[in-house]
C-alpha cells in the first residue's frame, strides 16, 4: 500500500511538472507533457522502490528527480503572479532550496547557482518553470558531488515505539499544533487534563537522570527546583542569531513555523518585549500519574505559540536521558539529550555525544498500525546549560549545524511573585 501510494504521488508530481514545463506551448502540448511526466516519474519511483533495501531511504537520483519536478509548477506560478524574469526566478529558487539544505555552505551556494542558471537561460528567455526546475537539478546535483556526508539517514522503518525509547511519538493530529495541543491530546486519550498545572516541572525528578557523568546530588538546589517545579519560575528570552542564518530562518518562520504553530523562536529583542508566557499542561492517567508534560511557551500579548514540547525521561544501560518531542503533523521532531554535571553545580543537557541515544530524530507516526518510521538528523546539535551566576538563575541554549553555531538563547529566570 505504501509503495503504491508513493508511486501515485510521484506520478501526480510528474504530471503537474510536465504540464507546467509545456504550458507556454498551449493546452494540447501541456496535456501531452503531463502524460509523459506522470509515466516517467511514476516509473522511476517504482524502480527506486523496487531497488530500495531495508533501512534505506529512496535513492538519491530519484529524490533529485522528484524535487526537480516539484519546482516546475512553483516556477510557473511565480511567473504568472509576479512576471519575474529568469535571473530573478533562478535566484529565488536557489535561495529556497539552499535554505532547505541547512548547512551554511549550502545556504550560500543556493542563490549563486540559481542566478547562474537563470543567467544561462535568459537568452531565450526560458519559461520560469524551466528555470526553476533546472536550478533545483543543478543545485542538488552539485551538492551531491561536493557534500558527500548525509544530512539524514533512515534509522528505523515501521517499528514499535517501545523499540525506540529516544523518540517521543506524539504527533499533531491536524495541520496546526498551537498552545491547545495537550488539551486536545487529553481528549483523544480520554484522560484528565490540567491546564497550567501548578507546582509542576518538566521532569518529575532529576534523580531519574543519574548516570556516568551526572550526579543529581551535586546539582545546585535552585537548578533542581527549576527542573522539578518549572512553573514557579518566569522566563525572559534573549535570542542571539548569527547573521548568516537570519534570511533562511525568516523564510522558514514565515512559511512553516507560524502557520504550523510550532518552533517559532523570536527573531530579536523587540519581539521579546511582547513578553513570554511559560506554562506546563499535563495529562494524567487513571492511576493519578502524570503521563504527559507539555511545556508551552508563547508570547504573552496574544498567546502566539513559540514552542510546544513534550518532555519525557528514560534510562538506558544505567544512563538517564531527557527526550523532548515537538509535535508536527503526522509525526514529531525529537531532541534526546544526555545530562552532564557542571563544575559550578549546574546541569548540562547535550546532544553533542556519540552514544547511540542522544541526537535528533524526525518521526512519522502511523496511527492505524501504531508504528514509527524514523530519520536520524545528522549535523544538528544543541546544548542547554542551566546554572546559578551571581546569585541569579541563568540558562544558555546553544545550537549548531555541522559544527557551526547559528543560535544561542539566553534565558533570564526568576521566581514568580508569591500569590
Amino acid at each position: 500500500m505504501a509503495r503504491r501510494s508513493s508511486i501515485g504521488f510521484a506520478a501526480a508530481v510528474g504530471g503537474l511538472a510536465g504540464a507546467s514545463l509545456a504550458a507556454h506551448r498551449g493546452p494540447k502540448s501541456a496535456a501531452g507533457a503531463a502524460l509523459v511526466g506522470a509515466i516517467g516519474l511514476g516509473a522511476s519511483e517504482a524502480l527506486a522502490r523496487a531497488r530500495q533495501q531495508e533501512g534505506e531511504i529512496p535513492a538519491l537520483w530519484q529524490r533529485i528527480a522528484v524535487s526537480t519536478a516539484m519546482a516546475a509548477p512553483l516556477g510557473w506560478a511565480s511567473e504568472k503572479v509576479t512576471g519575474a524574469g529568469p535571473v530573478a526566478v533562478g535566484t529565488a529558487t536557489g535561495a529556497v532550496v539552499g535554505a532547505m539544505g541547512l548547512r551554511p555552505q549550502k545556504v550560500a551556494m543556493g542563490p549563486v547557482v540559481g542566478a547562474a542558471v537563470g543567467q544561462a537561460l535568459s537568452a531565450g528567455p526560458a519559461p520560469a518553470a524551466v528555470v526553476a526546475s533546472s536550478t533545483v537539478l543543478a543545485y542538488r546535483s552539485l551538492s551531491a558531488l561536493v557534500f558527500r556526508d548525509s544530512q539524514v539517514s533512515l534509522l528505523a522503518d515501521r517499528v514499535n515505539a517501545a523499540d525506540l525509547p529516544f523518540v517521543v511519538p506524539r504527533p499533531a493530529r491536524s495541520r496546526y499544533v498551537g498552545t491547545d495541543y495537550v488539551r486536545d491530546l487529553a481528549v483523544e486519550l480520554g484522560a484528565d487534563y490540567i491546564a497550567d498545572a501548578q507546582e509542576t516541572g518538566i521532569v518529575a525528578s532529576l534523580d531519574v537522570l543519574a548516570g556516568p557523568g551526572f550526579d543529581p546530588g551535586r546539582v545546585d538546589p535552585v537548578v533542581r527546583e527549576f527542573y522539578e517545579h518549572t512553573t514557579r519560575f518566569a522566563l525572559d528570552i534573549v535570542p542571539r542569531w548569527r547573521l548568516w542564518v537570519r534570511p533562511g530562518y525568516l523564510l522558514y518562520r514565515t512559511l512553516v513555523a507560524r502557520p504550523l504553530g510550532q518552533a517559532s523562536v523570536p527573531m530579536n529583542q523587540r519581539e521579546v518585549q511582547r513578553g513570554i508566557r511559560s506554562r506546563i499542561d499535563t495529562v494524567t492517567g487513571v492511576d493519578g500519574t502524570v503521563s504527559v508534560r507539555g511545556w508551552i511557551r508563547s508570547f504573552a500579548d496574544d498567546d502566539e505559540p513559540i514552542m510546544v514540547g513534550i518532555y519525557t525521561t528514560y534510562n538506558h544501560r544505567g544512563c538517564g536521558y531527557v527526550s523532548v518531542g515537538f509535535p508536527v503533523p503526522a509525526g514529531s521532531f525529537t531532541a534526546t539529550l544526555r545530562p552532564r554535571s557542571r563544575p559550578d553545580r549546574g546541569l548540562r543537557l547535550t546532544s553533542r555525544v556519540q552514544d547511540g541515544q542522544a541526537g535528533h530524530y524526525l518521526t512519522y507516526v502511523d496511527p492505524a498500525a501504531d508504528e514509527l518510521t524514523v530519520l536520524a538528523v545528522h549535523g544538528f546539535e544543541e546544548q542547554l546549560d542551566v546554572f546559578v551566576q551571581d546569585g541569579a538563575l541563568r540558562a544558555e541554549h546553544a545550537f549548531w549545524v555541522f559544527g557551526l553555531p547559528f543560535l544561542t538563547l539566553h534565558y533570564r529566570i526568576e521566581h514568580k511573585p508569591a500569590t
